[in-house]
């Protein structure tokens, strides 16, 4: 065998690898649940564990087994329909908003289709095979079930939520103690021409291409995200009854759905709770806020005085911080508090919301066939958010990653990180507003 074909052999047995790794992290993830947590779905916008389960074989069996593997035997014709999660060129999808209809098939099902589709996938990873798009294929399945492996987690925060027992996802952990944070630091970023997007080296989404230029003009960015003590103060100074704060949309949102607080957030005897995958805790005033909405994001910089930054402007600032060094160095997910560091600016606890919309990049093209429509169909009514979150899973970020969500989405772990324009010739100005009285007596 020559060194390339070696080379190639050792490349395709590595990704069997992380191919095993990923499925089998998947159903740990599963564990805590009972078969009757696996079968619920909270709202239309999440799923059930099981579906997550079903849909990310799904995947591997439409898109990669099929094709390719002569005479292989679908698990069950009808999944096709039943996991389809929203490609139309595939054919016809269970509604969404009923995926938590779905009592049959059962969990123990569910766990067989999944092995039987690892079985058959060995064969699609044979080195004699050499097929560098089937590689390619399984590279996309595997972050793809990364992505639900965050949304597994998500999903099951807000059903949980809606119990009135409260019940922990899994045993309650003491969370590593944080320390006070500092007053916000504003890290200023020089404008110039930026280099944004991928540039072709490892796994990228598509959405993360072309590597383009962007002129980017002076500005300043917080050093951290903000914090619940520091959003305490804005809800202290009636930011959720101030429409002086918010956008239109948001205001009416705020309206319609009776916002006061973060999603999870509780008020007991003038101390502030939030539900968590521990269960309910008091709220660390330290720790980063979450489970923000775009409109919350953006109304509580307006009130501080600052603004979201664009996505490229994180990119810049993050790429100048990093020094060369690697991003996003993993933790577990939902039980660890340690965060994720790129040079002087931290990041990695929670997605921060930029004031991007989600768009094309200039030269963007979906690939051909169904395949396509993983990204380009939603760059519409959609903002982009950076950085990643403790559900995010080890090894799955880069500075380029561009998650998204509707602006009234909130049950991810969507947070917030300020930025402001600044004249290039003016020294620094003050603190961020709010920096100096989180309230901590009320935040907990």
């Amino acid at each position: 065998m020559t060194g390339t074909a070696l080379r190639a052999s050792a490349a395709r047995s590595s990704l069997a690898q992380r191919y095993r790794d990923v499925r089998a992290h998947t159903e740990a993830l599963v564990a805590p649940l009972s078969a009757e947590d696996c079968a619920l779905q909270s709202m239309p916008d999440a799923s059930p564990a099981k579906w997550h389960l079903a849909h990310t074989t799904w995947f591997f069996e439409t898109f990669v087994i099929e094709p390719r593997v002569r005479g292989y035997r679908v698990f069950d014709p009808a999944y096709r329909v039943l996991f389809n999660s929203y490609y139309e060129a595939v054919g016809e999808r269970h509604p969404r908003p009923e995926r938590g209809m779905l009592s049959r098939p059962d969990l123990p099902t569910i766990l067989a289709y999944r092995a039987h589709v690892d079985r058959a996938i060995g064969k699609c990873l044979e080195p004699a095979r050499g097929d560098r798009a089937v590689a390619g294929l399984v590279e996309l399945g595997i972050n793809h079930e990364q992505q639900h492996q965050e949304l597994l987690l998500t999903d099951i925060l807000h059903l949980l939520s809606r119990n009135p027992l409260r019940p922990a996802y899994a045993t309650p952990v003491s969370a590593a103690p944080r320390r006070p944070p500092r007053s916000p630091r504003w890290l200023r970023h020089a404008g110039g021409i930026a280099q944004i997007g991928h540039d072709g080296a490892g796994f990228a989404f598509d959405n993360e291409t072309p590597r383009h230029r962007v002129l980017i003009e002076t500005f300043e960015i917080a050093a951290r995200p903000v914090s619940n003590g520091e959003y305490a103060a804005f809800i202290d100074d009636g930011g959720y009854r101030r429409p002086d704060c918010w956008l239109a949309l948001g205001w009416e949102t705020l309206r319609d759905r009776q916002w006061s607080a973060p999603l999870y957030w509780e008020r007991h005897d003038g101390r502030w709770r939030a539900f968590t995958l521990r269960g309910m805790t008091e709220l660390d005033p330290h720790a980063p806020v979450e489970h923000l909405s775009y409109f919350e994001a953006d109304a509580y910089a307006r009130w501080a005085g600052a603004r979201l930054p664009t996505e490229f402007e994180w990119e810049a600032a993050m790429r100048d911080a990093m020094r060369g060094g690697a991003f996003g160095a993993g933790h577990a997910a939902g039980t660890a508090s340690t965060s994720r560091g790129a040079g002087t600016l931290r990041s990695g606890d929670v997605w921060e919301w930029t004031s991007s919309a989600y768009a094309p990049y200039p030269g963007f093209r979906a690939a051909a066939g169904p395949i396509g429509e993983y990204n380009g169909k939603f760059m519409c009514n959609q903002y982009v958010l950076r950085g990643g979150s403790v559900a995010t899973p080890a090894g799955h970020l880069r500075v380029t990653y561009r998650n998204f969500f509707a602006p009234e989405a909130r049950w991810q772990f969507s947070g917030v990180r300020l930025a402001r324009d600044v004249d290039p010739g003016t020294p620094r100005p003050s603190p961020i507003r709010g920096s100096r009285r989180p309230r901590e007596d009320r935040s907990g």
